[in-house]
């Protein structure tokens, strides 16, 4: 069986999940913190904006999308920065919608992770004298580390398993907006059920892996930290 023209769907896949990954750990670090010890009325309304891409349906979160990135949203005008008419369809649009249904999976481990740190901790900390960088480099990060795995885990996975936001603001551009999920459904189509058996085994074993791994990582993320 010839395994060319999955390379690039698997090229795109994994480089659009690591984009999304790493964008999530800049984002969701200090929403997160506010989240769990942060103050304010509006933080729970927040909260349930951010989870709120767990619950909608792929095609309701993926049409809205199409909406805010095509060319009469903010996506067409900031497309129109390089001379582009819209960011559906594209590559770039892609990492932004899914940067947006991904958000709750890092999000939410992060939050557990942060809310478990006790704040005699932080409180201890800060009355030595340890400045906010110090205090997160030294005490946050470390005892976070596993809502980060856990939520670099998470998102990277459903990013790469996502299928109707991907298909509803990114369609089935080779080279372009054609990931894994995408392929299955195209080889479905296409009738052509050894390569679409092939891709979704893969994907079955790959969802395994990361709930197993999840399971494991999960128990020291929610551990109380004294």
């Amino acid at each position: 069986m010839d395994l060319t023209p999955l390379l690039a769907p698997i090229s795109l896949t994994v480089t659009l999940a690591l984009s999304v990954t790493v964008i999530l750990i800049v984002l969701g670090t200090p929403l997160a913190w506010w989240l769990a010890h942060g103050r304010g009325s509006g933080k729970e309304v927040v909260g349930a904006l951010v989870t709120l891409p767990m619950v909608l349906p792929p095609t309701v979160l993926g049409f809205y999308l199409l909406l805010a990135l095509g060319p009469n949203g903010p996506g067409g005008q900031l497309a129109a920065l390089w001379g582009a008419r819209t960011l559906a369809f594209s590559f770039q649009g892609l990492v932004l919608g899914s940067v947006i249904a991904s958000l709750p999976f890092m999000v939410q481990p992060l939050r557990n992770a942060f809310a478990a740190i006790e704040k005699d901790v932080l409180e201890a900390s800060d009355t030595l004298g340890a400045s906010r960088w110090q205090l997160y480099w030294r005490i946050v990060l470390p005892l976070a580390r596993p809502g980060y795995l856990v939520g670099g885990i998470m998102a990277f996975a459903h990013t790469v398993g996502e299928f109707g936001v991907v298909l509803m603001i990114g369609g089935n551009i080779p080279g372009r907006t054609k990931v894994l999920s995408i392929a299955i459904y195209d080889y479905v189509e296409r009738l052509d059920w050894d390569k679409a058996h092939m891709v979704a085994a893969g994907m079955v074993a790959f969802a395994f892996l990361v709930i197993f791994s999840t399971m494991i990582l999960n128990r020291k993320a929610t551990e109380p930290v004294h």
